[in-house]
């Protein structure tokens, strides 16, 4: 399995984060808590893409979330190391070097020191949104029985159609958000989720896929606003995973 060029390319957005940053189980993480009264036994994990919780449209992202009533975690699962948006569409990373030492070995154990902490704080119930990278991990704690529902947008790493039938063991709700032009989930995985999680259809009772023409990998978190076609989609994405969680979390 490998990333694309899609996956370190795209656009950093504007704006000023409100969360914060602390340590949680002993990794840093940044965290938007909503300003309104949100119940404190929920809590969505963010997992972002390989730039981390550094790159602010991540935090723009999670504040949003939290702006709709839910308290977010955003994850350093990168150690630290996420890649630097300084060298976004340079062009010149070395990615494949990168990703040997991001394996789910190093990745893993940080969500585990952080959920295991947020439990014993008292949450109780886990959804998690996760972006190209952080796509994996969604599924993989769906997989461990941690989430109680599953966003995923233009998701990496996945094996299809191993990863969906395993998804549908389950019985987990779970929200694809996908677009037209994506080599890391293509129209025939998208397709095949269709027949194996919502029956031959976008959506079912625990399914729904989303798809957004015009669109490219990362258009949800690093896509070019200034395009009417790519900020719809990611409006639109944004959209549906909120609407999703508040039925589902």
């Amino acid at each position: 399995m490998s990333l694309c060029s899609h996956c370190i390319s795209g656009v950093r957005h504007e704006g000023e984060p409100e969360g914060k940053i602390e340590e949680i189980g002993g990794v840093k993480c940044y965290i938007a808590t909503p300003t309104v009264e949100y119940p404190k036994n929920k809590v969505v994990l963010f997992l972002p893409d390989v730039w981390g919780i550094e790159l602010v449209n991540a935090r723009l992202l999670a504040d949003d979330f939290s702006r709709n009533g839910f308290k977010v975690v955003a994850i350093d699962y990168l150690n630290g190391d996420a890649i630097p948006s300084e060298v976004m569409n340079l062009g010149t990373f070395d990615l494949g070097t990168w990703f040997k030492s991001h394996g789910s070995e190093q990745t893993r154990p940080p969500l585990d020191k952080v959920i295991a902490a947020l439990k014993e704080q008292g949450v109780t119930d886990f959804a998690a949104t996760g972006y190209c990278f952080g796509g994996r991990y969604a599924f993989d704690l769906a997989f461990d029985k941690v989430l109680k529902v599953v966003a995923v947008a233009h998701p990496s790493l996945l094996t299809v159609p191993v990863d969906l039938e395993k998804f549908k063991e389950t019985g987990l709700p779970l929200l694809i958000n996908s677009c037209e032009t994506d080599s890391q989930f293509p129209p025939e995985s998208q397709t095949k989720a269709d027949e194996i999680l919502g029956g031959g259809t976008m959506s079912s009772e625990l399914y729904k896929r989303e798809y957004f023409a015009g669109c490219t990998h990362g258009f949800t978190i690093r896509g070019d606003l200034s395009v009417p076609e790519v900020k719809a989609g990611k409006e639109g994405a944004f959209k549906a995973t909120v609407e999703f969680f508040l039925k589902h979390l």
